[in-house]
Formats: C-alpha cells, sequence, structure tokens
C-alpha cells in the first residue's frame, strides 16, 4: 500500500507544480486550502455513513476518495509521506499504551 500512496503522493505533487487542464488536482490547488479541507471533510463523512450502512464496497471507494483528497492537503502543506510514516512507526512502538488521543474542551 505503501508504494501506492507514494506514487499517488508524487502525481499529486507533480500537478501542483505542472498544470494540466482539465486536472481535477489541479483544480483543488487552484481554489486553495479551503476547498481543499472541504473536500477532507466531505469524504470524512462520507466514510462514516458507508461504513454504517454496512457496504464494505461503498465504504472502500469512500476511503480511497479521503485518502487522495488527503494526499492532496500534505501535498498542499508541505508534509511529505515520510513524515506520516515516521509518526505512524513512532506510535507504534507504544503498543499496549493506552493513551488519550484528543482531550476535548468542554468550555470552548
Amino acid at each position: 500500500m505503501a508504494d501506492v500512496l507514494d506514487g499517488l503522493y508524487e502525481t499529486v505533487l507533480s500537478r501542483k507544480t505542472e498544470k494540466q487542464e482539465g486536472s481535477y488536482t489541479c483544480y483543488l490547488f487552484e481554489q486553495g486550502i479551503d476547498k481543499i479541507l472541504k473536500k477532507c471533510g466531505e469524504e470524512c463523512s462520507e466514510v462514516i455513513i458507508a461504513a454504517k450502512n454496512g457496504d464494505n464496497r461503498e465504504t472502500v471507494m469512500e476511503i480511497s476518495d479521503l485518502l487522495y483528497h488527503l494526499t492532496v492537503l500534505m501535498a498542499n502543506e508541505g508534509i511529505a509521506p515520510a513524515d506520516v510514516k515516521n509518526e505512524l512507526e513512532k506510535r507504534s512502538r507504544k503498543s499496549g499504551n493506552l493513551k488519550a488521543f484528543h482531550s476535548v474542551d468542554k468550555n470552548s
């Protein structure tokens, strides 16, 4: 899977620097961070709905859409796949540790 994601990242990066007419990826870069983030949010919601509906085929397609849009976000923000891999490797060494992933300030 890493090879596929690395290849996707390279393709997305090339669209960022070499504009291609009719390219959806180029369109996202032209629209900017707000559009990219909106699409990430939409795709995340679609993953949730597909999974809730128990439709694995649809869930796989939506996860693929989400990974694509996250890859565009990464390229836009200068985050390399290696950065994410390194973080995941670091986290995998913490196996067995119960950790609070996110705490919410309920006063905000």
